[in-house]
């Protein structure tokens, strides 16, 4: 098994073995190429808080494969609703709720506005003239 495998096609990390999903100089070798790699590697490195950078700053998305841990990290959130305003959706409850970072997703897609809890959305209604 190699990186080449995967530079050919990302799902192909789903079959790649235990120890090579869960050894981190690969996985984010794999990561860097593509960051749908982020969903193959192991439970314990998608805790990764490096490997899940280097993912959601190239898809935002991929905040969804991030540990709960991860999901409640203001940077690595912060990293992934500036690449995809909806990578928000995948935020723990509080840091949807968190001022910079529904500002920084609704500058990426404004329709993410009506999405907002009623707190949020009155705090930061000059970013969309609403």
């Amino acid at each position: 098994f190699s990186l080449e495998m995967i530079k050919n096609n990302a799902e192909n990390l789903r079959y790649a073995p235990y120890e090579l999903r869960n050894d981190k100089e690969f996985a984010l070798e794999a990561v860097k190429q593509d960051s749908e790699c982020f969903r193959y590697v192991s439970e314990e490195l998608r805790n990764d808080k490096e490997l899940a950078l280097e993912a959601v700053k190239q898809d935002g998305g991929a905040l969804n494969y991030a540990s709960d841990n991860l999901r409640n990290d203001r940077e690595v959130v912060l990293e992934a609703v500036k690449q995809d305003g909806w990578a928000l959706m995948f935020a723990s409850y509080g840091l949807k709720n968190d001022i910079e970072i529904a500002t920084e997703a609704v500058k990426q897609d404004e329709s993410l506005f009506t999405v907002l809890p009623t707190g949020v959305r009155d705090a930061i209604r000059d970013v969309v003239n609403r």
